[in-house]
């Protein structure tokens, strides 16, 4: 075999359907709508909590709802092939399982590999976003003040701050660890009262707010453009950088597909969930970039926590209080979420030999991928607990975006090289969905090419910032791949 042929061996769909089937090595154990509160936990965040307000107040003003609807249309042609593929193949591992049945062995692994990185930071910047919260509602609601050496990491921009470790962010990482491993369900209950929480809490603000809207504070819808520190603002360019940004809160469905093998009816349920949980996660962003642009001016609404900015500026202390409960709710969802998927991708990997079969096995009483969980927990937590949240935050999203694209790539080739398979969900209008969810994740990857350099160091940062860690972390993840996984993977030991 040449060495196209042993990069390109891929296993087929009925392989992987029949594996689903088989292998038993996980407990059935969630439903439709367990799933979709891990899709919602995950998507639901920092984009309602902090990105709506803020790109309202200095790119898009009220027109932030139109920002969110294209980043949606965007973000949906990646879900509606996550819907058809996790239909189709529901097995553990996500992209990097679809992309194993399609492109092969080689893609595959740099996805995997690629994925486990990724969604590990996520954690940890979310972990550390979560302690901020935290922190402000204990001294808020109890007058509790941790000493400073454990309220976050060393920020080399404040040499003088005393900071060292990060204690509150390194907790959540463990505890959430700590309840995948013990058991799936009970940490997707708990999993599901926090969405429970957090949902409600969007809800508050969406009907408390309503009756503080001022239709005046709509106009002018997209406000006319200017420019800001020689950076261009506002207008229909302002509109879509906003949309950029607020892209990095419209995905997080992906993370549910992981738990294929963990699901009571995969075939039924995976696509359902994938797809009600965009629906809900996207009309509560655009409900809330309307209320909130309705109830204060938008320029007020540049601040760290605009809902928070939001309801202070009109006195409604008391809803105050209660969406800092939910926001501090909402972000432990997300880190319970990105951490499921992260293991579970890991687990994928080792099962089919691209890593050591020792991360592959069960725990014999609890039925989960206890050493990947209990690795990234620690990991997250170092990262969350040393490093400053800046640093961690430049070197997330590309490899999402990049399993967008290898996604809706795959299921093209698929609907033409077999187009045999029984799906159980068919993405409508595929040729024209999955072109557009490949061009709009390339363009948030290399910058949106008409705008202006201004524009683009706002949107198109993301490659400058983070392209070459993300080249040292895939250069050390090839030396893996071709000293261990190409010689040992279970399609090798078959050849």
């Amino acid at each position: 075999m040449n060495m196209i042929q042993q990069l390109t061996r891929h296993k087929t769909v009925e392989q992987l359907q029949a594996e689903a089937g088989s292998r038993g090595e996980f407990r059935r154990v969630l439903g439709v709508w367990q799933l979709t509160a891990i899709g919602i936990g995950a998507i639901i965040g920092v984009g309602i909590f902090v990105l709506a307000g803020q790109q309202a107040a200095v790119n898009a003003g009220p027109a932030v709802i139109v920002s969110f609807i294209v980043a949606g249309i965007g973000s949906a042609c990646a879900a509606l092939a996550y819907a058809e593929f996790s239909g189709m193949i529901p097995v553990t591992g996500s992209a990097y399982t679809y992309g194993y049945a399609v492109l092969g062995e080689f893609f595959a692994w740099v996805i995997g590999w690629d994925l486990i990185l990724e969604y590990a930071l996520i954690v940890a910047v979310v972990a550390i976003g979560w302690s901020g919260y935290v922190q402000a509602l204990l001294l808020q609601l109890f007058g509790v003040h941790l000493p400073v050496w454990l309220q976050g990491a060393y920020d080399p921009a404040n040499p003088d701050s005393g900071k060292v470790f990060d204690v509150v962010a390194a907790a959540i990482s463990l505890v959430i660890a700590w309840m995948l491993i013990i058991k799936t369900e009970w940490g997707a209950r708990v999993n599901t009262v926090i969405v429970v929480i957090k949902v409600i809490g969007v809800l508050l603000v969406i009907v408390v707010g309503a009756f503080y809207v001022n239709p005046a504070n709509w106009h002018p819808f997209v406000p006319a453009a200017i420019e800001v520190d020689g950076v261009s603002r506002f207008g229909w360019a302002g509109v879509l950088a906003a949309s950029s940004i607020v892209f990095f809160a419209c995905f997080g469905y992906d993370t549910l597909t992981t738990a294929a093998e963990e699901a009571r009816n995969p075939q039924r349920d995976l696509p359902r969930a994938v797809l009600l949980s965009l629906a809900i996660s996207m009309t509560l962003y655009i409900a809330v970039s309307l209320v909130l642009t309705g109830m204060v001016p938008y320029p007020q609404l540049n601040s760290a926590a605009p809902v928070d900015a939001a309801f202070k500026a009109l006195g409604l202390d008391w809803v105050r209080g209660i969406i800092n409960v939910a926001a501090v709710a909402g972000l432990a969802s997300v880190v319970f979420a990105f951490m499921l998927g992260a293991a579970r991708i890991w687990f994928a990997l080792s099962r089919d030999g691209l890593l050591p079969g020792w991360f592959a096995r069960v725990h014999p009483r609890h039925g989960t991928p206890h050493r990947p969980t209990a690795i990234l927990g620690i990991f997250s937590a170092l990262v969350a607990g040393f490093l400053p949240i800046g640093e961690v935050a430049e070197l997330v999203n590309i490899g999402t975006l990049s399993a967008f694209i290898v996604i809706c790539l795959s299921v093209l080739i698929l609907r033409v090289r077999r187009p045999d398979v029984r799906r159980s969900f068919r993405s409508p209008m595929l040729w024209l969905v999955a072109p557009v969810g490949m061009l709009f994740s390339l363009f948030l990857i290399i910058g949106w090419p008409w705008l202006t350099d201004g524009q683009f160091h706002m949107i198109g940062g993301l490659a400058r910032i983070t392209i070459e860690r993300f080249v040292v972390w895939m250069a050390i993840g090839l030396v893996v791949y071709f000293a261990y996984g190409i010689r040992h993977s279970l399609l090798a030991r078959r050849d």
